[in-house]
């Protein structure tokens, strides 16, 4: 086991991520700060978990603790598949964003923990005095034989509905489970989903459903910039799909009842009978209602060219 003791708390602890080292300055072997007595990397305790061993934290931590916590991250080399995870113990208070991504592995926290939260729900605790919390998609996939402290669980249907925000909801779900929100979802949900289905009775935050590559995403209400984005299959199906809808989208269809903005190569497609029949299938809506909904799809590509403009925003435009 690794132990480590904080006097201030740092962000992105145990993250497979490395705080998105691809696009950052990070170094994942620099020394974590605020160490007492030891001088461990970012890089040494994510290998530690990955090998299934316990790291406890003494201490506070900030911000987005165990992102991508059991995922062989693509970016970094590995399958992009998920792996066994071991066990982060908090001996204190965890930040916003825990759990972010979460495929695998086990959260012990002894303090509260920030909201929003990430791809995790809290369970009945096999240690005295600390939280225990798992990851969602290993709960419904897996069959975890945990019990809910709330929410509801039958089988591999999994119902939402204790009020909190959560980012990256169903994050790489690779099985046949549905999961229901009451209420509003957060940022990423359905984020890199490949099987299921993600139904969200409300409002859902920025990328939803990105890089979907399978699966099913509703949202009853509205979804903010970026839905679809990176999409390369499935379905995203929402009243409200937002604005940047299908950004650099591969594959996959998006409905959307209000029309959205769409960013390339998303295109407008025609509704017929298949999708018809999807749309009455998820909503129950009326035949005469289905016709209200717009379609979205991955147009050509290539034929476009990214202007920067004044403000320092990138847009890409159409090549005449």
């Amino acid at each position: 086991m690794i132990t480590i003791e904080l006097s201030n708390p740092p962000d992105n602890l145990c993250d497979y991520t490395y705080n998105f080292c691809w696009n950052s300055d990070f170094n994942p072997d620099s020394v974590i700060p605020h160490q007492q007595g030891t001088e461990y990397t970012y890089r040494e305790i994510v290998d530690h978990l990955k090998k299934t061993g316990t790291v406890q934290i003494i201490g506070d931590v900030g911000k987005r603790l165990a992102q991508g916590m059991g995922t062989s991250i693509s970016h970094l080399g590995g399958s992009g598949k998920t792996e066994n995870a071991g066990n982060i113990i908090i001996d204190g208070d965890v930040g916003a964003e825990a759990g972010m991504g979460m495929v695998s592995g086990n959260l012990y926290i002894m303090g509260d923990i920030g909201k929003p939260m990430g791809n995790i729900v809290e369970v009945e605790s096999d240690r005295e005095g600390y939280r225990k919390f798992v990851s969602i998609t290993e709960l419904v996939c897996e069959e975890l034989q945990e019990k809910l402290l709330l929410n509801k669980l039958e089988g591999n249907n999994l119902l939402l509905n204790d009020g909190i925000l959560r980012n990256t909801l169903a994050a790489r779900c690779n099985c046949e489970a549905s999961i229901t929100v009451e209420g509003d979802a957060g940022n990423g949900s359905g984020l890199l989903m490949e099987r299921g289905m993600l139904l969200i009775k409300g409002d859902s935050g920025m990328n939803t459903a990105a890089h979907l590559n399978g699966g099913t995403v509703y949202v009853e209400g509205k979804c903010e910039a970026f839905a679809g984005a990176y999409m390369k299959n499935g379905i995203l199906l929402a009243d409200d799909a937002g604005s940047h809808v299908g950004a650099d989208m591969k594959g996959g269809t998006i409905y959307s009842k209000k029309k959205a903005n769409i960013d390339p190569p998303a295109k407008k497609g025609k509704i017929g009978h298949e999708d018809i029949r999807t749309i009455r299938k998820l909503t129950d809506a009326g035949r005469f209602e289905v016709l209200r909904y717009n379609k979205y799809e991955a147009g050509e590509e290539g034929k476009y060219i990214t202007i920067k403009m004044r403000d320092g925003s990138l847009v890409r435009r159409p090549v005449d």
